[in-house]
C-alpha cells in the first residue's frame, strides 16, 4: 500500500500572517513539519503551497514543494490539486498534515497510516485525551465524539465534530491530521460544502453529512498548533530548549 503525505500551506493566515515562514531553531515552521513527515518514513512528502516564498523555503531546506492555486476554500481542495498535478501511480492513501504543527508526534503519523491500511478505511484522523475541562468550551479546540472509547477500540468511528461541548462520553481533542483513501478524496472534493460545515467552519462535517465514515485513532498528545503570536513564542521556547 502506498501513502503520499501532502502538507497544505499558505502565508495569508488571518490570525498570524506569514506563519509558515516563522523560524524556530533557524528553520521555518513549514520545513519543521516537512522534516517530521519525512522522519515518519511512510511515503513521499510534498508541501502544497499557495505562495512561491513557501515553495522556495521548503526547497532551500532540502524538501519538495509544489505551487497551487490561491482560490481554494479549504486545505483539502489544495491537497487534491497537488495530488492531481503530481500524477503519481498507485497511490492508495493521501495524508493531509497541518503545516502549523511543527511538534507533531511522528508516531501518530505512523500509527494512523497503519490503521488506514489495516482497516481499509475511507477517512482516518487522530484525537487526544482532553486534559482540561475548560477546553470543552474553547471554540478554538475542535472536539470529536467517537462511538467507542479509543482505548478499547483504537480506530472507532467519529459520531460528530464540534467546537463547543458539555462533558460527554468518548469526547476527545481532535488533532487535524487526515488520511483519505485516494478514491474518497476525489469524491469528497466534488461534494458541495454542507450547511453544517459552513456554520461550524469544520470541513470534516461534509464527510459525515454525506455518509462517509471517519475513523479516529488515539494520539499520544495534542500537539501545540501555531495560531497566534503567543502560540508561536511558547512553542519556539519549548523546541529551542529541547534542542
Amino acid at each position: 500500500m502506498k501513502t503520499l503525505i501532502i502538507i497544505p500551506s499558505r502565508l495569508s493566515a488571518t490570525r498570524l500572517p506569514g506563519k509558515p515562514l516563522l523560524k524556530i531553531n533557524n528553520i521555518s515552521i513549514i520545513s519543521h513539519v516537512y522534516k517530521r513527515a519525512k522522519e515518519a518514513n511512510i511515503g513521499e512528502v510534498i508541501v502544497a503551497a499557495e505562495d512561491q516564498e513557501i515553495v522556495n523555503d521548503v526547497k532551500n531546506n532540502g524538501g519538495n514543494a509544489i505551487l497551487t492555486s490561491n482560490k481554494h476554500k479549504t486545505g483539502t481542495d489544495r491537497i487534491y490539486e497537488a495530488y492531481q498535478k503530481l500524477n503519481l501511480d498507485n497511490i492508495d492513501f493521501i495524508m493531509n498534515l497541518q503545516g502549523d504543527e511543527p511538534a507533531i508526534n511522528i508516531q501518530d503519523i505512523v500509527n494512523l497510516n497503519q490503521m488506514m491500511i489495516t482497516h481499509k478505511a475511507q477517512i482516518g484522523t487522530v484525537a487526544a485525551k482532553i486534559k482540561n475541562k475548560s477546553d470543552l468550551a474553547n471554540e478554538n479546540i475542535v472536539k470529536v465524539i467517537t462511538e467507542n472509547n479509543l482505548e478499547d477500540n483504537p480506530f472507532s468511528k467519529a459520531k460528530i465534530f464540534l467546537r463547543k461541548s458539555q462533558d460527554a462520553l468518548n469526547i476527545y481533542h481532535h488533532v487535524g491530521i487526515y488520511c483519505y483513501s485516494s478514491e474518497i478524496l476525489k469524491n469528497f472534493v466534488e461534494l458541495e460544502q454542507s450547511k453544517n460545515e459552513i456554520e461550524n467552519r469544520l470541513e470534516q462535517l461534509r464527510a459525515l453529512d454525506n455518509n462517509i465514515k471517519i475513523n479516529v485513532a488515539l494520539a499520544k498528545k495534542a500537539p501545540i498548533g501555531v495560531d497566534t503570536e503567543e502560540d508561536y513564542l511558547a512553542l519556539k521556547k519549548i523546541m529551542e530548549y529541547k534542542s
